[in-house]
């Protein structure tokens, strides 16, 4: 698995959004795989916590017959956190500050999650 190549889709993402702090992807079971983060972020818990909260959203799309999941966002008081499917084996867990244009993060997220897919089956 290229890491390099993974840490550089989270870093371009960074940069085509303002107010990403952090960034992780991690396997569906909630196994990190590779984490842009600040040192306060213990990739484990956040991957274990993203892979229960997608689990979560796709059991209610599914059961709703609202199709296929794509992505949750929690908006919190100071920030946000956004868990963005990859397929049906990975998961990509992104944290904004409240200044993060959500709007753009969604828009911007969707080729990031298709490279990160190609380099995750490669």
């Amino acid at each position: 698995m290229d890491f390099d190549a993974l840490i550089a889709e989270l870093r371009n993402l960074r940069e085509l959004v303002t107010g990403i702090t952090d960034t992780v992807i991690a396997a569906v079971d909630g196994i990190p795989i590779v984490a842009d983060a600040a040192a306060i972020i213990d990739p484990a818990k956040i991957s274990a916590l993203a892979a229960a909260d997608l689990g979560i959203a796709r059991q209610a799309v599914e059961l709703t017959g609202k199709g296929t999941l794509a992505q949750t966002v929690v908006f919190g008081s100071d920030g946000y956190m956004a868990v963005y499917a990859i397929d049906r084996t990975a998961l990509m867990v992104v944290f904004g500050d409240k200044d993060l244009n959500v709007g753009r993060l969604l828009f911007e997220c969707r080729p990031v999650i298709e490279r990160i897919s190609s380099i995750l089956a490669a």
